[in-house]
């Protein structure tokens, strides 16, 4: 009897244990926002309401200086991989292409595989705009929100990569809403079915990418709010972010020279007079243009309002089923705010509310400079203003030092070393027999605890011809076709004063170093592109 007494009491106790360490491995939330500029979060300065984001930073971390792609498919191949863009065929090389019907390497294994099997669910909501299928790529479930034209109909998407047949009546219906909706439901279903199981959650909004629909209750809030322009809203955002002790710097100044990356003449058309391609003083701008413009930016400004509305939601959820204090959350942006101008999907209809379904608006260069306040530049570009983006970094249980900003740089390919440290996983070397390459990004745990600088040699960008690196302080930079620019971004991260002709070596130094990364980016991919590429002529018309 006592023999056996003991013998329960032991299983029961391996039970206990074994369930307690499931739950006591960390839980890992990444949220992510589309075409959101640098300061359009309250606690980066803006002024629209995002009370759920900032109460976020304020009991976690603020990083100052961390990257993004400069845009939506390659950013996500970066955050997802740890590679560049460029290494794993996501983002094109001048000879070998790539880009957004890019397919990686077999090797190139997106987080969610390294996760599995330590035991990880692995959860998607939202927008994907990566290669394959998602659930292929390691993830339990998904919500894959391919209609990207119009926020407010299911049509088009895709539930566990499964296109769904949206519901006759769609009035209730809103991208924003659905995306958290199916994020809380995998959480329940989480916190129901496996309690002693961690779990991953990529949870990526599309919100606030054009075109501009917002709800119209959203929109009210807002309604009146940018009459004023946007050179006063980045001189206010300018001012806040001074009073935070974000950044050091100047704020830039607006470029009328510069308008969207790429030109739709037909467009404007659609769009009527009130529609403007230039980011003119506001002063100069007419009364139907001022009110064109500042309506478009109310609308930006409600869809991200409703986005931090719905984080607030899937912050609940985490509280409800006590995961909230466990759970390293991260929320970022891909790119940064959009000077893209264009009429596509369902067309334009001036006559219909701005923001409803019928309407397809883009934010423009003007408001979009006052969104990526105090940087230059837009998505697309590698000036700051494209490639830069808050990080909230938020995790009760492992940052104490809370409310801080870091000025660590660090970009996307850091996510995923960060997230193995913390879970103490280490990478396999190999996959599926393949040597897996050394990946160039580093953790940021360190950061965690302190502000210091992760110790690598550069960062580097390259997309559609803009190409950028940055060592230390130093960054060079150029748009397609124009010569390199070279700023000390320790109290220039406006990129307004170049340097190049006073420090004509660095920005030689700096050259070289980017060639270097391009010739072995351009080895690596070639090499895969070799061993993948069809044997033979009906090989080639098989995969056609």
């Amino acid at each position: 009897m006592r023999n056996g007494s003991l013998f329960l009491f032991t299983i029961c106790l391996i039970g206990f244990t074994s369930h307690a360490s499931g739950a006591e491995k960390t839980n890992i939330v990444f949220i992510l926002a589309d075409d959101m500029g640098y300061s359009d979060l309250g606690c980066y300065g803006g002024e629209i309401e995002t009370p759920n984001l900032d109460k976020l930073a304020a009991g976690g971390l603020k990083f100052s200086q961390f990257y993004n792609t400069a845009r939506c498919w390659p950013t996500r191949a970066a955050l997802m991989t740890g590679f560049y863009a460029q290494q794993v065929h996501r983002d094109a090389l001048p000879e070998l292409g790539g880009g957004s019907r890019g397919k990686r390497q077999s090797w190139a294994r997106l987080l969610p595989d390294f996760l599995k099997p330590h035991g990880y669910r692995n959860y998607h909501s939202g927008k994907w705009h990566i290669d394959g299928k998602v659930l292929d790529a390691g993830f339990d479930r998904s919500y894959d929100t391919r209609n990207q034209g119009n926020f407010f109909t299911e049509k088009g998407n895709l539930l566990d990569d499964v296109r769904i047949n949206a519901a006759k009546d769609e009035s209730g219906y809103y991208t924003t809403i659905a995306t958290a909706d199916h994020a809380i439901k995998c959480l329940q279903d989480h916190a129901d079915k496996y309690t002693n199981q961690p779990f991953f959650h990529y949870v990526a909004f599309i919100a606030p990418h054009f075109p501009l629909h917002a709800l119209p209750e959203d929109i009210a809030r807002y309604r009146n709010k940018y009459l004023d322009g946007w050179d006063n809203m980045r001189e206010q955002r300018f001012a806040r972010q001074q009073n935070m002790g974000l950044l050091k710097t100047t704020l830039s100044k607006l470029e009328p020279d510069v308008g969207p990356p790429y030109h739709f003449p037909a467009a404007f058309e659609k769009l009527g007079p009130g529609e403007i391609n230039r980011p003119l003083p506001w002063q100069e701008l007419n009364d139907e243009q001022r009110k064109f413009q500042a309506t478009k930016m109310a609308i930006h400004a409600a869809m991200v309002d409703r986005m931090d509305r719905e984080i607030g939601r899937l912050i609940k959820q985490l509280k409800a089923m006590d995961a909230y204090d466990n759970t390293l959350i991260f929320f970022a942006s891909d790119n940064g705010a959009s000077a893209e101008i264009m009429v596509r999907n369902g067309g334009h209809d001036p006559q219909a509310a701005p923001g409803s379904a019928a309407t397809y608006l883009c934010l423009g260069p003007g408001f979009s400079s006052a969104c990526n306040t105090p940087f230059r530049r837009h998505k697309t570009w590698v000036h700051e203003g494209g490639a830069s983006t808050p990080l909230v970094v938020h995790w009760p249980a492992g940052i104490k030092d809370r409310g801080a900003i870091r000025k660590t740089p660090a970009h996307m390919i850091d996510i995923v070393p960060t997230i193995l440290d913390v879970l103490n996983i280490e990478k396999p070397t190999q996959w599926e027999g393949e040597k897996i390459p050394s990946a160039p990004g580093h953790s940021l745990v360190p950061a965690f605890n302190k502000d210091v600088t992760v110790d690598r040699e550069f960062l580097w960008w390259l997309h559609e011809g803009n190409r950028a690196i940055r060592v230390g302080d130093w960054k060079l930079v150029a748009a397609k076709g124009d010569p390199w620019e070279l700023y000390d971004l320790s109290n220039d991260r406006a990129e307004s004063n170049n340097l190049i002709k006073e420090h004509p070596d660095k920005a030689t130094e700096l050259e070289a170093l980017w060639n270097r990364q391009l010739a072995e980016t351009n080895k690596l991919a070639a090499k895969t592109a070799q061993k993948n590429a069809p044997k033979n002529q009906s090989e080639k018309r098989r995969r056609k």
